[in-house]
């Protein structure tokens, strides 16, 4: 590295908004964290364009061009072959050549995910990289669930590898020295679920692992475990509800408080109450989920994120940084598979 700083690749243009977005968030964040550098990957032009909109110290940036943009709508194949100089492409390439310590996007997560693997390959014993994020629990904390779309069919090894790759980032994370793993399904009992989920089941109570067995998609809110393993397409519907729930249960909060006068009062009332359920269920404070398995850290922003949630995906990847999560995760990893058991 060419300085002692933490340094992350931003893929400034990724996203459904792109420098509008990623341009103000990072502003901010370099304000926030001055002993975290920033390497702004993209349209160069455009980017120096967005930083001159504020002052800000000219040692917390650089510039990295790439004349490419991966769309949300790219294939995989479009996004590996043929956009090789693409803002994705140069942001993970930084990372694989020491230039950068972590990289962020909120590009297109099939692409991300296919650029990360094919550029800093997969941790030895690792199939495939997993999506791990977190979402609050009614104990305060919060549970870690992973695959969230990464993987849409999985064998029972692939769940034992999830829940190895979270049992470490938990660990890791957290400093729990045998973080409580569960396996969703839609019962606890050993006959439910499919065989796939069946197999993993077994796996995993012969692992080493600190199993805790089947969990419901309840036990996630609850706190019941640390780490709630499933395959990507389960995953993936779990967030996509849970942030559209949480969203309405806002938006209609909100109305009615302002049915009446006298609700509008009520509101006012409650006001500090409202502000704290709104901090603790705004789902942008979870934004930047960790890609797990590969040789680099790499995380994934949601596509929507605003300024706001796309500056917590780069505290995310600060904090990975600063916690050496990489070797870490690793370190874990290489015990935990070691008391693994073949299928």
């Amino acid at each position: 590295m060419s300085s002692s700083r933490a340094r992350i690749a931003v893929d400034c243009m990724g996203g459904d908004h792109g420098l509008p977005v990623t341009v103000p968030a990072v502003i901010a964040f370099a304000k926030a964290y001055p002993d975290t550098q920033c390497l702004l990957v993209g349209n160069a032009d455009l980017i120096r364009q967005a930083l001159q909109q504020d002052a800000v110290a000219p040692d917390s940036f650089e510039i990295l061009h790439a004349s490419e943009v991966v769309t949300m709508h790219d294939s995989m194949e479009i996004a590996l072959r043929r956009k090789k100089n693409s803002s994705m492409r140069v942001a993970v390439q930084a990372v694989k050549d020491g230039e950068a310590d972590a990289c962020v996007s909120a590009g297109n997560t099939g692409a991300w995910m296919a650029i990360s693997r094919y550029v800093l390959k997969t941790l030895d014993g690792i199939d495939r990289p997993a999506i791990a994020s977190s979402l609050p629990n009614q104990k305060g904390g919060a549970t870690t669930v992973l695959d969230l779309g990464a993987n849409v069919d999985c064998t029972a090894e692939h769940l034992l590898q999830f829940a190895i790759m979270g049992s470490a980032l938990v660990s890791t994370v957290d400093q729990r020295s045998r973080p409580l793993v569960g396996l969703l399904n839609i019962g606890e009992e050993v006959i439910k679920g499919n065989e796939v989920v069946k197999q993993a089941a077994e796996l995993l109570r012969h692992s080493g692992l600190n199993f805790y067995g089947n969990v419901e998609g309840d036990d996630i809110f609850k706190g019941t475990v640390d780490v709630v393993v499933c395959d990507g397409f389960v995953g993936n519907v779990v967030l996509k509800s849970v942030e559209g729930l949480a969203k309405m249960v806002s938006n209609m909060m909100r109305e009615e408080f302002r049915r009446t006068p006298l609700t509008m009062i009520s509101g006012l009332i409650a006001s500090p109450v409202l502000q704290r359920f709104r901090s603790r269920v705004d789902n942008r404070r979870y934004n930047g989920a960790a890609l797990l398995g590969l040789r680099g850290i790499v995380i994934k922003s949601h596509g929507s994120a605003d300024a706001f949630a796309f500056g917590h995906a780069l505290q995310r990847a600060r904090g990975a940084v600063q916690m050496g999560l990489l070797d870490s995760t690793a370190r874990v990893m290489g015990t935990l598979r070691q008391s693994a058991p073949t299928p």
